[in-house]
């Protein structure tokens, strides 16, 4: 990919999301983009630095371990999206600057653990199951206030909020529900004290919904980057964990 046409996919979803904003009667400045840039390598990253972005989101932990060193001076955040396993956790504990997909306790206490060796803490979200599908992962709804509770005792994972995957459908409706769910729990987990503001949801296919329903960072991958090498099987694994 050029740099030029880059930039233009940068612009472009940058200007579809400031509509998609207005057309839901929100700021522009509620809502961040998160550039997925899993499966493309450390020159389009170098690329997109170009344009001054220095925040990406990866699906894979040696994804993230490659680039990081690969850019080390670069001092870029790394945020991993996808599901983590457990033993992964020592690699994002030491490159990632945030978690997205922290969804159940053996993990947030893998990680707590891990971080702790590094003398480090991170921004975590926690990944909600809002669809019916099995291949989508996340911590069932009935089960996130216990959890956010449980995370309080963890001074290494700043809990800032959910994320969510909504259903893959073409019928609106169901996908809107997937994001409304999600802000509704986050209301809730407000109501209960948790200082969580931010909700993670919505991707190229199906972001204006997400801010129509209060998304506060849309993750965009193919919309910025292109077609990708891989397909969405590649990330999101077919069984259920």
């Amino acid at each position: 990919m050029d740099q030029s046409h880059l930039a233009a996919n940068w612009a472009d979803i940058q200007r579809r999301v400031a509509d998609a904003c207005r057309a839901a009667g929100r700021d522009p400045a509620e809502v961040n983009v998160l550039p997925v840039s899993k499966t493309f390598g450390v020159d389009v990253v170098r690329e997109a630095m170009a344009l001054g972005l220095t925040r990406f989101g990866e699906n894979k932990v040696q994804e993230i371990r490659d680039k990081a060193r690969a850019l080390a001076n670069a001092h870029l955040d790394w945020v991993m999206i996808g599901h983590l396993q457990t033993n992964k956790a020592k690699e994002v504990a030491r490159y990632a600057s945030e978690v997205q997909s922290l969804d159940r306790p053996e993990l947030a206490a893998a990680l707590d653990h891990r971080l702790q060796m590094e003398g480090r803490a991170i921004d975590v979200l926690v990944q909600v199951k809002t669809s019916t599908e099995d291949t989508k992962y996340g911590l069932p709804p009935a089960e996130l206030p216990g959890f956010l509770d449980s995370l309080a005792g963890y001074g290494t994972l700043r809990v800032r909020g959910l994320m969510t995957l909504a259903i893959h459908t073409k019928v609106p409706e169901e996908i809107r529900a997937c994001f409304r769910q999600l802000r509704e729990l986050r209301d809730a987990a407000i109501g209960r004290g948790h200082h969580i503001p931010r909700l993670s949801m919505g991707m190229s296919g199906d972001f204006p919904i997400a801010i129509a329903e209060g998304a506060t960072e849309v993750r965009i991958g193919t919309a910025i980057f292109g077609k990708r090498p891989y397909p969405d099987s590649y990330y999101w694994p077919e069984a259920p964990r």
